[in-house]
């Protein structure tokens, strides 16, 4: 009880300074500053309201426990002990609410991020499936008002994809997208098959967000760039010009393709773009590998080889492995409706983190 009070005082105390900063003369004029400190006040406001709720409480419950304890009179000591009850409900709700805000938060949720979709197991029905969930995506991005640019893809002939890779732009967008990394697998009749008969295929997520250039340096000399010509479909351009960009990161191996189907620049931009971002998850995956405590407050977001989820389509069932969630709208959720599945990942997610804290709060 003492550590959670003592941090609640650290965090009233935080509070109290950010508003006393805000009223300098020295913050106020200096605008980066200042939109940083305002940031932080407005996020600890509605903690620092909780807190105050949560003291009054705690501080009742303390009375009501003292005077319950302490009281000849019984029918007195009944309305103490109902009171007690009372408001310990409510000192541990608050509680509770106030350790969700504790955890610290994912400094890449507000980014935005890089998808890749790549057909697995399955032939041509794992790059149908491929281009199944990239609709999905798009269609779950534009419902949170996030801007979808296509960066590149290999297609087949029957319109799948053996891999696509888009940027999904937006305030939050990796928050959203984060826990979709890894291996999603697809039980349905395909279309090719004349049998009727029943096949599992799937197809692998990477998920990376969006870093800037000074988090990731790239040296020139390590790059080789090469123009190649556009493919897939498209405009005018396509296998006319050679406006697609071949970026090669020699250090590690990585490999980009990005394409435009107009402009040699923006080609390059993406690649670039693209590859700061993986560089980031590779740098990141290291960092998270030295941490084995750190595989076990995630739920799946960091494993690309594990199956997090199955599209049933006879059964019109989705289930997400990782959470045992199941759910048998198989339709609206291929429409974009992800929302009741990530807010439980999410959720989850936080309720793991708060098992590895020591303590109880009351």
């Amino acid at each position: 009880m003492a550590d959670l009070i003592e941090k609640l005082k650290q965090l009233e105390e935080r509070y109290a300074l950010l508003e006393h900063l805000l009223a300098l003369p020295e913050t106020v004029s200096d605008s980066v500053k200042y939109q940083q400190t305002l940031k932080e006040y407005s996020a600890l406001a509605p903690v620092a309201e909780k807190i105050g709720a949560y003291m009054e409480a705690y501080t009742r419950m303390q009375e009501a426990d003292n005077l319950r304890r302490t009281e000849s009179d019984a029918e007195l000591c009944a309305l103490a002990e109902e009171e007690y009850r009372t408001e310990a409900d409510t000192a541990q709700r608050l509680a509770a609410e106030l350790k969700l805000f504790m955890i610290p938060k994912d400094p890449n949720d507000d980014k935005n991020v890089i998808v890749e979709i790549r057909a697995g197991a399955g032939g041509d029905e794992a790059a149908l499936f491929a281009g199944v969930l990239y609709r999905m995506y798009v269609m779950y991005a534009e419902s949170h008002g996030f801007r979808c640019e296509f960066a590149g893809a290999t297609e087949t002939g029957l319109g799948g994809y053996r891999e696509i890779t888009f940027m999904v732009s937006g305030n939050g967008a990796y928050s959203k997208f984060k826990f979709e990394s890894g291996v999603h697998r697809v039980q349905r009749v395909p279309e090719t098959e004349s049998s009727g008969r029943i096949h599992t295929s799937t197809a692998t997520v990477a998920v990376l967000p969006e870093t800037e250039e000074v988090q990731i340096e790239i040296n020139p000399t390590d790059l080789q760039i090469d123009t190649i010509k556009s493919t897939g479909a498209g405009g005018q351009h396509i296998n006319k010009t050679e406006s697609a960009i071949r970026l090669i990161h020699k250090p590690s191996g990585i490999v980009i393709e990005c394409q435009d189907e107009r402009s040699q620049l923006r080609n390059k931009d993406k690649a670039m773009r693209l590859l700061r971002a993986k560089l980031f998850d590779q740098k990141q995956r290291e960092q998270t590998d030295k941490i084995a405590s750190e595989r076990k407050s995630q739920v799946g977001t960091g494993d690309r080889s594990e199956r997090i989820r199955t599209y049933n389509y006879p059964q019109g069932r989705i289930t997400d492995h990782r959470i045992g969630l199941t759910s048998y709208t198989l339709d609206t959720f291929l429409n974009g409706d992800l929302d009741f599945m990530t807010n439980a990942l999410a959720e989850a997610d936080a309720a793991a983190k708060l098992n590895e804290k020591d303590g109880a709060f009351l």
